[in-house]
């Protein structure tokens, strides 16, 4: 049996800019922005991605019925954490979003130390690479190369 996780559900404090940002700043295709009666839910797709991103009201916050029939704790907007993008060009992927105006960390490497270290030319970025950004609630992406993953 395969397990797959097709959705992932942000806390954000205002969807429209939620959906401006992870649509037209992060390039993510918008799968639909649907209002189901109070419960309005923006769904979001990296490119090549399996995985949607989903934001709204009654999603994930105190009117959210899954949370309700899960036993789950409304999520605060900005606490979604150490989400993660693979991308299989570090460079390019930071050049495209710092392109589209937005604010994300240098390059950085994992040493074998286990510290992350600013990236120098010629590093080898595989698997080790990263770069960080948060999105307008301060939810926390890390973008990580890994080329033998997107083959």
């Amino acid at each position: 049996m395969n397990w797959t996780i097709e959705v992932i559900c942000l806390p954000v404090t205002d969807v429209d800019r939620a959906k401006e940002f992870y649509g037209e700043r992060l390039g993510f295709g918008v799968d639909f922005d649907t209002d189901q009666g109070g419960a309005r839910v923006v769904q979001v797709t990296p490119p090549g991605s399996g995985c949607s991103i989903a934001f709204g009201v009654g999603l994930v916050d105190e009117n959210s019925a899954v949370l309700r029939a899960t036993g789950g704790p409304p999520m605060r907007p900005g606490s979604a954490q150490g989400l993660q993008l693979v991308v299989g060009d570090l460079p390019a992927a930071h050049a495209e979003l710092t392109g589209r105006g937005v604010a994300v960390s240098p390059i950085q490497v994992f040493g074998r130390d286990g510290g992350l270290h600013p990236s120098r030319e010629g590093d080898e970025l595989d698997n080790v690479g990263f770069f960080f950004f948060s999105d307008p609630d301060g939810n926390g992406w890390a973008v990580q190369q890994i080329s033998s993953r997107l083959a």
